[in-house]
């Protein structure tokens, strides 16, 4: 609903807070009950925006206080409606830990930029280990990567520099890339260990 206030002031928010103050037509309000409704509908903008947050994107509880702030709510709305949302359970970070892990293992990632990931997050360190304790042998995304990339056939030197490289940014280690490799049939000699050691 939008509160038209005398001078022309433009309150927005939601039905049922207008409900809860017992709000109408013509009422005159007196400063508390304008402040009463002002942070009420603050209250109001803070809750809805981070049920929105949270339905587009797995967030951690820092992330989203963060990010409801950076969109203009007030600190302690931000605050509150983090709290708010944690107490039905709809906002746990250990769980967003490992969805997160999840969803990067569905992509390919390795476990380096799944670490990335989480810290970009801002999920609390204490919930990474158990969540990257979920991530299986990732030989096998190596190895489709690899696959995908060569297509069943040699590569030369730049195809191989190329696909290391991509790996690598994909958060692979130097051993899980070059057991790949080996898997694939592409010979390793001395000159591709040095500039990854």
């Amino acid at each position: 609903v939008r509160i038209v206030l005398s001078d022309e002031t433009v309150i927005k928010t939601r039905d049922y807070v207008a409900a809860d103050l017992g709000l109408y037509p013509g009422q005159a309000l007196d400063g508390e009950a304008l402040a009463q409704l002002k942070a009420a509908a603050g209250k109001a903008s803070a809750k809805e925006r981070a049920v929105r947050i949270i339905s587009a994107a797995g967030v951690s509880k820092q992330e989203l206080e963060h990010r409801l702030t950076q969109k203009g709510e007030d600190p302690g709305d931000a605050r509150e409606a983090v709290a708010w949302l944690s107490e039905l359970a709809l906002l746990d970070d250990r769980r967003t830990a490992e969805q997160l892990v999840a969803s990067a293992v569905r992509k390919g990632y390795g476990r380096s930029r799944i670490q990335q990931i989480l810290y970009e997050k801002r999920i609390p360190r204490e919930y990474w280990e158990e969540a990257l304790a979920r991530i299986p042998d990732m030989e096998d995304a190596v190895d489709k990567f690899l696959q995908q990339r060569f297509r069943g056939r040699e590569p030369d030197q730049k195809e191989r520099k190329r696909a290391i490289d991509a790996l690598m940014r994909r958060g692979y280690g130097w051993q899980e890339i070059q057991r790949g490799l080996e898997r694939y049939g592409v010979a390793m000699d001395a000159q591709w260990e040095e500039p990854y050691e």
